[in-house]
């Protein structure tokens, strides 16, 4: 997919620091020990790493660096570490599998549109462990994933004027099969068969492929990938096929308002520059209009791949547990194949100052998709990578990104004019490139923000007169840089699939050396670089971008390929003036203090109790209890510290949850100031609206991490809130209410819960109490009653001892000064039993401009036990390639296609998911071709082979044994245990033991049987606006048609939902018209937890 979004240099006014360049000088950077002093390329019999790239001293991993007589430069990455403890227990040399998030689901929504809901805070509020997740991801044990990335140094810029989208359709193309393995899917099914995963992305002058798997089987999968590269088929047929996922693709990114904005601005870039071409490519560019042309996509799509897919353009990482002899052995005699055409690489380089246009220095008035205010203040400068060692927009960014007294944001919320503020350069090709770099300034503002938004532009360009006048501090400097130091030193190791990703990047930018630091470390100090870049940030060089729902029937004009609607006009007059003259400073804006966060203790804590592999339970009373773990594993000086203060007010009213949900944003914007020294100093902290409590999350280097917990149950103890702070988060959920049901794939997840778990209350009712209008009153009420009585349980790991820990709960007991429940507060919801017949919940999209569906089919198996667990995940393993090549490959549904295993509240299920767009197909066709796939699919089971059977039950096995990377993976899976209260901290070893003794005949029986005419089948829908769902002409562009701006709002009523019949399609189910009657004559399963091998409530 286009790449968008990589979050480097970047500072953000959030509760987390956003961007992983963790700077250092080079002094502190000194390399870890791989070999021998002297010529790298000495020693090779000795099987020595390359002293000149600087790496981690934490890093245990060997590098060496090799060139292939056809020109493609090679990194290999010999990563022979086993962790203290572990042992490797296969006793061959079979690997472990990094497993992939358990449910697809959560890795579906987790997806592109991730980083909009990130930045805008719109997620569920309810972020705690999801319905259908179990908390899982790897045992400590055995070994990682083996992994491959590659760069090819040419993406979207050298697209053909007349064929927009080419390179991105070319990097969908060559996973079609090749000459050597002919098979369409063929790459696919291989990884899905050992335990692999794959991915790409194209950029502006980038494109990037990568993919794990089981070590075993690394050498064949590194030579079929290599096909891409060396002779991909792309057969016309294919083609066809696959321009439709491209379409799809495109079709999902619409309704997201950072793309949106992102062609926008493109589109004001001089016409000679590529920045204003389509890179996304659609049906319309790739295939219809092409064909008006007599354009012949298929010659030129060839002559693309063999014009720019040269191995001299490329990138290649390898990373497994071989030694570096046996990795460069399989480089050179696969890849030295990668033909190199002797051509010369696309240089745009020369297109500089795109922007320099009389169109920039405007503002632009914009209708987003979501509702929300924001403000983007971008400047467009010369391109910055040469400095990469300098780093000038990292030091900025760090400074308007600050949430201290004394930055932009502190003044801005104390006037309640801002929720967040996020600064800086993503480093993507869109933020970055060879012709220009971007620093932009994103600000969410409140309705009183919309309202004075000139007033906030002239703070942030008084704060950059500030810091043009005090000029750069080599105290700032030097402080950004020992908090990296740290953070450089002891960081943590990565996935193989991300390391490598990252790395073959690099290797397109940094010299040899910095392959590893290059987009992390700040290696020197110039205070002329850093000036050079501040005094190109002035007021008459801005670009302005306002976002907002009242926009709505004021904007004329509409962008091309997304729709979106703005309008164009000078920046006022008045403002001009004052900010051309020599206008005053703020006296409220100044630089920050020194931070007295910043760890200096590392010292490994010896441990006050015996070692275990599991946390244990050190102390329990009626108020709360302590999981303690010592990590003995990773031996780094960092730490996890987790509670969850449950309380039964929460559940008890949508009203009680809305307040709630203000809560924590005020509890949050309370923190806000004083605790980002700690966040910036990498004391990471998260607060959640847990569905059942308080959930605090908190993690980074010990030493300093107790003051940073005292001081949020402070904050949680003397809570207080001013009306007019209620007043702004209430406003300002009711957007991101709205926000989350305009979006299909979540409110196909809230109408399938409300059918399923009984007393659940829906982001559409949550959004109707708090349009009914809540006071400070009832919040001061809420709270009070939430914390009058509660249970606190936590959990400890990492780099403290059990005594420390034990003070941890006694501190939020004695802080809080709660009573003890009367009663255990319930951590699931209790299920609903299905009829044994399909019942179909059909509703119309919340966002009448959206043509996107979702379609899940559902079938509910009941109260199950672990075996009976680990088998249905085995069998979705067993569906996910079927699924993809049926309803993507080739009936080209859409490009999110997916079947699911899913743990509702103990209740066990399976589904399968297809996102479509109502312009191509009706939500009732969906439906159908879902079940054509099972029907497919059984078919496919009862002819499955013990062979087939084995190595998937052998891939899943290998999935759960597979390494942890860092301490965080182990935490999330042991916080799991504790947030449902199920203890099972050796799941995945009862899982793995289960898995050994399923047969295939029991297998295909279970998937036979819920599949049978018995079976509890619900249906959901989510219908877009479309002509193939027969809405009227033009209702299907997303932000609606501009001739219709001031008649009627393109904003959907999103306060009820519209249920539609079942049609003549679907004739054998029951249409749900009316959730609550229809499971009120239901039965309800009993609560159940999943935690042995027979079933119990």
């Amino acid at each position: 997919m286009p790449r968008t979004k990589k979050p480097q240099s970047v500072s953000s006014g959030s509760s987390q620091l956003c961007g992983s360049d963790r700077a250092e000088p080079q002094q502190h950077a000194e390399p870890r020990e791989q070999g021998s002093s002297g010529d790298s390329e000495r020693g090779r019999e000795k099987d020595l790493g390359d002293p000149q790239i600087i790496k981690s001293p934490s890093d245990p991993k060997l590098y060496r660096y090799i060139e292939l007589e056809n020109g493609l430069r090679a990194l290999l990455i010999s990563d022979m570490s086993l962790r203290s403890g572990d042992s490797d227990s296969s006793g061959e040399e079979e690997e472990e599998e990094e497993e992939e998030e358990e449910e697809v689901e959560v890795e579906e929504e987790s997806g592109e549109e991730e980083e909009e809901e990130d930045e805008e805070g719109e997620r569920d509020s309810g972020s705690e462990p999801d319905e259908d997740s179990d908390g899982k991801s790897k045992k400590g044990c055995s070994e990682k994933q083996s992994a491959a990335a590659l760069c090819v140094g040419v993406g979207s810029f050298s697209d053909p004027e007349d064929l927009p989208g080419l390179a991105h359709f070319l990097e969908h193309m060559v996973f079609m099969g090749s000459e050597k393995y002919p098979a369409e899917n063929g790459f696919d099914v291989f990884l899905k068969k050992h335990g692999g995963s794959d991915n790409a992305s194209t950029d502006s002058e980038r494109t990037i492929f990568q993919f794990d798997i089981q070590r075993k089987h690394f050498r064949e999968a590194l030579d079929r990938w290599a096909q891409f590269f060396i002779c991909p088929l792309m057969i016309r047929d294919a083609m066809d096929r696959e321009v439709e996922a491209v379409d799809s693709e495109y079709q999902l990114a619409r309704p997201s308002d950072s793309h949106r904005k992102e062609m926008l601005f493109g589109s004001l870039a001089k016409a000679s520059h590529p920045m204003g071409k389509f890179c996304w490519g659609n049906a319309q560019t790739l295939k219809h209009e092409p064909r008006e042309k007599n354009i012949d996509t298929y010659t030129r799509l060839r002559e693309f791949w063999k014009r720019h897919y040269s191995s001299h353009y490329m990138s290649l990482t390898v990373q497994s547990k071989e030694t570096l002899d046996t990795l460069e052995e399989w480089v050179r005699e696969i890849f030295s194949k990668v033909p190199n055409n002797s051509q010369l690489k696309p240089d745009f380089s020369h297109l500089q100052d795109p922007f320099d246009t009389p169109a920039f220095n405007k503002l632009y008035r914009i209708v987003p998709v979501r509702k929300v205010h924001a403000l983007n203040i971008t400047w467009a400068l010369p391109p910055q990578g040469k400095h990469y060692r300098v780093k000038p927009l990292h030091y900025i960014s760090w400074l308007i990104g600050h949430e201290g007294t004394g930055s932009i944001l502190s003044v801005l919320r104390k006037r309640c004019w801002a929720l967040s503020l996020f600064g800086g350069n993503s480093e993507t090709g869109f933020d970055q490139n060879t012709t220009y770099s971007i620093f932009s300034i994103s600000v969410t503002l409140t309705d009183e923000g919309f309202q004075n938004f000139y007033q906030v532009v002239h703070l942030v360009f008084q704060y950059l007169r500030m810091l043009q006048t005090v000029g750069p501090q080599q105290r700032i400097y030097e402080e950004i840089q020992k908090i990296d130091a740290n953070e450089f030193r002891y960081q943590e190791q990565t996935d193989p699939i991300d390391y490598v990703e990252n790395v073959c990047e690099n290797m397109q930018l940094f010299s040899k050396e910095d392959f590893l630091t290059g987009n992390q470390l700040m290696f020197e100090y110039e205070p002329e670089v850093i000036s050079a870049a501040l005094t190109l940030l002035t007021p008459e060089k801005a670009n302005l971008q306002l976002l907002s729902p009242g926009h709505e029937g004021h904007c004329e004009l509409r962008e091309k390929w997304f729709g979106t609607q703005y309008s164009v006009e000078d920046i006022e007059q008045e403002w001009r003036d004052r900010w051309a003259a020599d206008f005053e400073l703020n006296p409220e804006l100044h630089l920050p203090a020194e931070n007295k966060f910043i760890a200096t203790d590392f010292t490994l804590k010896t441990s006050d109790c015996p070692n275990t592999e599991y946390p244990v339970r050190i102390i329990s009373n009626e108020r709360g209890c302590l999981w303690f773990k010592k990590d003995n594993k990773f031996k780094t000086p960092k730490a996890y510290v987790c509670f969850h203060l449950l309380s039964p007010v929460i559940q008890k009213s949508p009203e009680n949850l809305v307040l709630f949900d203000v809560f924590i944003n005020i509890l949050a914007h309370n923190l806000a100031e004083p605790a980002y020294e700690a966040d910036v100093a990498q004391l990471e902290y998260k607060l959640v609206a847990g569905e059942h409590g308080v959930m605090i999350k908190i993690k980074g280097f010990n030493h300093k991490l107790p003051l940073l917990l005292n001081l949020i149950v402070d904050h949680l103890a003397d809570f207080t809130a001013t009306p007019d702070v209620f007043s702004m988060f209430t406003e300002q959920l009711k957007k991101t209410y709205f926000n989350i049901l305009i979006k299909p794939h979540r409110l196909g997840k809230d109408v399938r819960l409300l059918v399923l778990e009984h007393s659940r209350w829906s982001t559409v009712q949550k959004y109707q109490a708090v349009m009914k209008g809540l006071s400070v009153t009832d919040l001061m009420g809420f709270v009070s009653g939430l914390k009058a009585e509660m249970y606190a349980e936590g959990l400890v790991q990492g780099n403290f001892t059990s005594s420390e820990s034990v003070e941890f709960l006694h501190y939020v007991i004695d802080k809080l000064q709660f009573r003890s429940l009367p009663e255990e507060v319930p951590v699931l919801f209790r299920v609903v039993e299905l009829p044994a017949k399909h019942h179909l919940c059909k509703v119309k999209s919340l966002n009448k401009g959206d043509a996107n569906s979702e379609v899940t089919v559902y079938y509910q198996s009941g109260l199950k036990n672990l075996r009976e667990h680990t088998m249905m995940e085995l069998l979705v393993m067993h569906m996910e390639e079927p699924c993809f090549d049926f309803l993507r490959t080739k009936e080209t549904l859409g490009y999110q296609v997916y079947p699911a295993y899913r743990n509702t509240s103990g209740v066990l299920g399976f589904s399968v998911t297809v996102e479509t767009q109502a312009t191509k197909f009706s939500t009732d066709l969906v439906e159908v071709k879902i079940e054509e796939f099972l029907a497919s699919f059984g078919e496919k089971m009862a002819a499955l082979t013990e062979e087939a059977f084995e190595t998937q039950v052998t891939a899943l096995i290998k999935l759960k044994e597979c390494e942890d990377t860092h301490l965080g993976e182990e935490v999330d899976r042991n916080w799991f245990e504790v947030v449902t209260q199920q203890y099972v901290f050796d799941r995945l070893s009862k899982e793995i033991a289960a898995l050994r003794l399923i047969s295939m005949s029991e297998l295909v029986s279970w998937f036979l049987e819920h599949r049978g005419a018995g079976s509890r089948k619900l249906s959901v829908h989510v219908v877009g606006f479309g002509e193939e769902e027969n809405d009227p002409p033009g209702e299907e562009q997303c932000g609606g048609a501009p001739e219709h701006a001031g008649k009627s709002s393109t904003y959907g009523e999103v306060s009820k939902l519209t249920f539609l019949p079942a049609s003549p399609a679907l004739a054998d189910a029951t249409a749900i018209t009316d959730i609550r009657a229809f499971t009120s004559s239901l039965s309800l399963y009993p609560y159940h937890k999943i935690l042995s091998f027979t079933t119990r409530s």
